[in-house]
């Protein structure tokens, strides 16, 4: 049994696994948040206390200051608060440095998105190999369990193309992973994550398609899909983190990657790419002064967990897998549904960062019972997948199947070229 948790970054994601690692703290023991800017744990803390979360009020809940890339004072905080679990909540960018740490301490590391370096966008797949696979062999040797990837896409999505490929499928032929976002936060523009890393993924389309990696234009292959609960959407053809793992570990000829874009959107998006904006590359100002475009326009956004409050609608994130069983064509629809409101309610957050958050805490309080302590690294597809959607559907975001009437058919992309 694994006990007492180190959360790291203070932003939307954070705040939600807080509120869920403190009420199941019986199991996982004190908490401690841990960010650059302290204040901004206690808020998190305030919120927990606010709302009655903490489960069993003689554990710690409390705060520290750290910066993430300072490898040594993350191992001197893992070792002074005794914390045996990481949740590394923080900017992508800091994913090896608090990798490492866990390394050296022995502690259990998770995260919810890929390592990014802040001079390189959308590298050569796949993703992961270009950084975390390459310390498996390391966890391995020191019995470190690292859980990939331990979000909503990716995580949920991962478990829910294992259990297609356990319990639903003899073979796989495609998997559309589909993520829209129905709900209105009433600002004229905002992302509901990092901006800086939200406009990253918009460079390249890397897309695992024939067996093969093919590169596409950004929100250039478009298809409207009825979603359940909240109807009809347009999405776009995406590259995301989950590809990178899911062609090597699951057995399906695509894999892609599919998010909801409004026109409003669409357009803002590409006047500010259009003027340079959402470029990551340093610019010298007259005065001499360097700023990078993209951390500007982060600056100029909203904050993500600011629009929790007046964020109404639902989200819908699912895996439509084709396939065969039993000698029949078979296709599916693995989803989930979330509230804005009902989330903000619960734990004063947006469902953007409930469906993030909440599957973190569940995979801490997996590795606490033992259930998903591996002593090795993993892709979240790489391990059980009954545990995870089970104790998802108890705390919050429960799985629904819908078998489909062999009528969806989705772009024939598989004809297409890779385009430059």
């Amino acid at each position: 049994m694994k006990k007492n948790v180190l959360i790291i970054g203070a932003g939307g994601v954070a705040h939600v696994a807080a509120h869920k690692c403190a009420m199941h703290n019986d199991v996982l023991g004190d908490i401690c948040i841990a960010s650059r800017t302290q204040s901004k744990c206690d808020a998190i803390i305030e919120s927990v206390l606010r709302k009655n979360h903490l489960k069993d009020t003689a554990k710690k809940l409390y705060s520290r200051a750290v910066d993430a890339l300072d490898i040594p004072a993350l191992v001197a905080l893992i070792q002074d608060t005794k914390s045996e679990i990481v949740l590394n909540l923080g900017q992508s960018y800091v994913n090896m440095s608090v990798l490492e740490a866990c390394i050296e301490t022995g502690a259990v590391y998770m995260d919810t998105a890929i390592h990014e370096e802040p001079d390189k966008v959308c590298e050569n797949p796949p993703w992961y190999e270009n950084y975390e696979w390459k310390r498996k062999e390391r966890c391995a040797e020191r019995g470190v369990t690292a859980i990939l990837g331990a979000g909503f896409d990716p995580g949920v999505v991962n478990a829910w193309c294992a259990l297609a490929q356990q319990k639903y499928f003899d073979t796989i032929d495609t998997i559309d992973i589909l993520d829209v976002n129905a709900g209105s936060h009433g600002k004229y523009f905002a992302t509901n994550f990092d901006p800086e890393i939200n406009f990253r993924e918009f460079k390249k389309v890397w897309t695992w398609d024939e067996r093969q990696w093919k590169l596409q234009k950004v929100h250039s292959i478009r298809m409207d899909y009825d979603f359940p609960v909240v109807g009809s959407c347009p999405v776009y053809l995406t590259g995301h983190d989950e590809l990178h793992s899911l062609s090597k570990n699951i057995d399906a000829n695509s894999i892609r990657f599919w998010m909801g874009f409004g026109d409003h959107y669409l357009n803002v998006f590409s006047v500010l790419t259009n003027l340079g904006m959402t470029s990551e590359k340093p610019v010298r100002l007259p005065d001499g002064t360097e700023v990078v475009p993209l951390k500007v326009l982060k600056a100029l956004l909203p904050d993500p967990s600011s629009l929790a409050p007046g964020y109404t609608g639902k989200t819908c994130i699912g895996n439509f897998i084709s396939g065969m069983k039993d000698g029949q064509k078979r296709e599916i629809f693995i989803y989930n549904t979330c509230d804005h409101a009902e989330c903000y309610q619960e734990v004063e957050a947006q469902a953007i960062s409930y469906t993030a958050g909440v599957p973190a805490a569940a995979a801490a309080i997996l590795v606490a019972r033992g259930d998903w302590d591996v002593k090795h690294m993993v892709n979240v597809e790489e391990l059980d997948p009954a545990p995870f959607i089970e104790l998802l559907d108890q705390i919050g975001l429960p799985t629904e199947v819908e078998e489909k009437p062999l009528a969806f058919v989705p772009p024939a992309i598989a004809a297409l070229d890779s385009v430059d």
